[in-house]
């Protein structure tokens, strides 16, 4: 046998891998329709404004963020651009040479995560509740839960 086909994964562990993805890429799909329904901007503002409105003080540095999040550096750089220039977020220095920076979310910000919550949470509920018993979810929950 050769070293490829002993590392091969099983068919069980490659179809897992397949429903993983395309479930992720749907239910992403249907909850990024259903923030456009409301005219609300997408998961990634959500996902940059809920760790910044968990985080000490309201803030964090940009690679923190990026760790905290799926979100690329150059794709994150963009978006905290527009966070700002929406008044979402706002850019503090905290280092003598002006480097270092903090990202901010502000009071606008704050009110901006908590109503697309309330679309984020009804989505949660319709797409992915409504079509797992409690049990499963928690069952999925803890298989999932090991990958990480």
């Amino acid at each position: 046998m050769s070293k490829i086909e002993a590392t091969a994964p099983s068919t069980n562990a490659t179809q897992a891998w397949i429903n993983l993805m395309r479930a992720q890429q749907r239910v992403l799909a249907l909850i990024e329709r259903d923030f456009k329904a409301a005219g609300l901007p997408g998961l990634g503002w959500y996902d940059v404004l809920w760790e910044l409105s968990r985080a000490d003080a309201g803030r964090l540095r940009p690679f923190e963020i990026e760790e905290r999040t799926l979100l690329a550096q150059y794709n994150l750089s963009r978006l905290i651009d527009r966070l700002q220039r929406e008044g979402l977020v706002e850019r503090q220095t905290f280092d003598d040479d002006g480097r270092g920076r903090w990202v901010l979310i502000t009071d606008k910000g704050r009110a901006l995560r908590s109503a697309m919550w309330d679309v984020y949470a009804k989505a949660i509920a319709k797409h992915v509740g409504a079509r797992l018993p409690d049990a499963d979810a928690a069952q999925l929950a803890g298989l999932l839960s090991r990958l990480l």
